[in-house]
């Protein structure tokens, strides 16, 4: 067979890069190849249209395997099985136990309890709360809202009184004394110098991990990936380097690290996004680790990757599509090689999670599993000359990053003089503006919107905000975490709250003129104005302006949308515009007698480089009173 496959080969010449990129401009006619083909990305590198073999001479790490050394191929040599997590908020203790063993049944083997308005857990606590659950069958997580170090020592000695110091449970408490202080600006030296004793304590425990490194908070305040990468690994260097001086070695410290990253819809980017932060968190803790035998470097250098959906996408509006939205996430992260991950149910950033959404979320990694067979398979996306290109240069931009943030003095330096705030501020600014001119589309939200969807009850005005938990004691400004969609979802919701109690404004669009282009800007108006939430209606195609003037008068419209060709608003617009009373009345197009339009009094123009919200919160302002 591998004859045959050889001289099949040999029957096909091999393709140059020189005559490749010979092919391409020759289709391009002259078009810039920069421009039409080369993606630019936030995280500031460049992606080409098609990659070879060639291009991985200069990937250094593609002779490993999975399981070795520095880890970019993942920490697992039989197959790519993760734990299935749910989170519980721990309203009681024995109706969560409840919850807990129902869930167990459904395919969850991985619980997070989040502990809210109980700080403090005791032993007597645990007894009910993991009564009848068998913790070498599942993953153990507790989230409190503190970063009270004995909820660690208490679950540490749960677990070695019921299972034994040489036990393999998996386990976790979030001790992060430098992810609150990114959440609300104070920093609890306190809780770090205890941080040591909790390690010890625990050091017996190999499944044991005592502190978190929280990178998500970065993706939820709208960081790139990058970007989010490299803080979290300067805020786990933060931790090795502050333990390492108070005499604690790093091949004990750094098991005991659990990362919990966020992950977005950009797909491949997120896969390679894992490779890479396995990769360079092997080597930041190799070099805390000189003279050290290679078993020791390399069981220490292991990095524990939990992996949740980012907030910053979702939305309220059309919210089954955040249905799509996290199950590419969950693929990614799954490909990726997370060692854990949890879905959010699709409807949780604005209400409570309902059992129909808790069970979609649940059989969204059951499906990855069990139909796709995700988890037999280590590293899958070894050998793509794009994905290992990707976490190449996305290994570069995050390391380039890190060396700026050890360069200020270690993460906390950084972050107190501002550094890590400016930085996320910047690509936010970027992204947000995106979205404003749907540069970057959220399906449902700034492009295509349900036309249909109304909000029937008001949501708390929080749903709309950025939330941010500055301390009275705060010695920088923290993080604010948001939405993207947020922006468009207030002015739709404030569409809707005023047509709760009166007229949806209407939106008439006139299609008069060359068919082709009427159409096609009728449909591009119906879309513009249906993302603020109003009722839009299409007129039948017109012969003449008067008729549909008639027809927009009779429904009553609020704003008439004239839609022709370019060549044609010269003299529609100002025959239509001088039919009209009260109505708002809009172009859509950008034509060349723009400014001789504009001269009789037209100065409404939509058009494919219109900055949507603005343009959108302007005429709001006029419909809605």
């Amino acid at each position: 067979m591998a004859e045959k496959n050889i001289k099949l080969f040999e029957e096909f010449p091999p393709v140059t890069t020189e005559e490749w990129e010979a092919k391409i401009k020759a289709d391009l006619k002259g078009n810039d190849y920069e421009k039409a083909l080369v993606w630019r990305t936030i995280e500031g590198f460049n992606v080409r249209p098609y990659y070879r073999q060639e291009d991985l001479k200069k990937v250094q790490y593609l002779d490993n395997v999975p399981g070795a050394f520095p880890y970019s191929r993942g920490a697992k040599t039989k197959g790519n099985d993760w734990f299935i997590r749910q989170d519980l908020k721990v309203a009681g203790l024995e109706t969560s136990n409840k919850k807990a063993l129902d869930v167990l049944q459904r395919g969850v083997n991985s619980l997070g309890f989040i502990l809210e308005g109980r700080n403090k857990i005791t032993l007597a606590d645990l007894d009910v709360l993991l009564k009848d659950i068998d913790l070498n069958a599942i993953e153990l997580n507790l989230v409190s809202c503190s970063n009270d170090v004995e909820n660690a020592k208490t679950l540490a000695d749960y677990i070695s009184e019921k299972y034994g110091n040489e036990n393999t449970v998996r386990a976790s408490v979030n001790v992060d004394p430098i992810g609150a202080m990114t959440r609300n600006g104070a920093y609890d030296k306190a809780v770090m110098s205890e941080i040591e004793t909790v390690i010890e304590k625990t050091a017996p425990l190999k499944g044991f991990s005592a502190i978190a490194v929280n990178g998500k908070i970065f993706r939820d305040a709208g960081a790139s990936i990058a970007q989010e990468l490299a803080f979290a690994l300067a805020a786990g260097a933060e931790y090795l380097t502050q333990l390492s001086e108070a005499g604690l070695d790093a091949k004990i410290a750094a098991p005991k690290m659990k990362f919990n990253l966020g992950v977005g819809t950009n797909y491949f980017m997120e896969i390679a996004k894992l490779r890479a932060a396995r990769f360079l968190w092997a080597k930041i803790v190799e070099a805390f680790m000189p003279g050290c035998n290679a078993d020791e470097c390399a069981r220490a250098a292991m990095m524990n990757i939990h992996s949740e959906n980012t907030i910053w996408n979702k939305t309220v509006y059309d919210p089954y599509v955040n249905m799509l939205r996290t199950q590419t996430e969950a693929m990614s992260a799954a490909l990726g090689g997370s060692d854990s991950m949890t879905v959010i149910p699709f409807n949780s950033i604005y209400e409570e999670s309902t059992p129909f959404s808790e069970r979609i979320a649940r059989n969204q990694q059951i499906l990855l599993k069990e139909e796709s067979h995700f988890d037999k398979i280590s590293d899958p996306a070894a050998g793509s000359y794009y994905i290992e290109t990707l976490t190449d240069s996305l290994a570069t931009a995050a390391w380039n990053l890190f060396v700026e943030v050890q360069d200020k003095g270690g993460y906390v330096e950084a972050f107190k003089a501002g550094f890590v705030q400016e930085q996320v501020k910047a690509t936010s600014d970027k992204l947000d503006q995106n979205i404003a001119i749907r540069k970057d589309s959220l399906l449902g939200t700034n492009q295509f919107p349900n036309f249909t969807e109304y909000m029937e009850k008001e949501l708390s005005a929080e749903v709309f905000q950025r939330r941010q938990c500055k301390a009275s004691n705060a010695v920088a400004e923290p993080l604010s975490t948001y939405r993207g969609a947020q922006a468009f979802e207030a002015l739709r919701a404030a569409t809707d709250a005023y047509s709760m109690k009166n007229k949806r404004p209407l939106v008439f669009m006139l299609p008069v003129g060359k068919l082709n282009m009427r159409k096609a800007r009728a449909q591009f108006a119906a879309n513009f104005f249906a993302v603020a939430g109003f009722e839009v209606k299409e007129g039948k195609g017109y012969n003449s302006v008067e008729e549909g003037i008639a027809d927009a008068k009779q429904l009553a419209a609020d704003l008439v949308v004239l839609c022709s060709s370019d060549e044609e608003y010269a003299t529609l617009a100002p025959e239509a515009f001088s039919q009209l009373d009260r109505e708002v009345f809009v172009v859509a197009g950008f034509p060349e007698c723009k400014s001789e339009l504009e001269a009789k009094g037209i100065n409404n123009f939509i058009h494919v480089r219109s900055n949507l919200l603005e343009e959108l919160k302007s005429y709001q302002s006029q419909l809605v009173k």
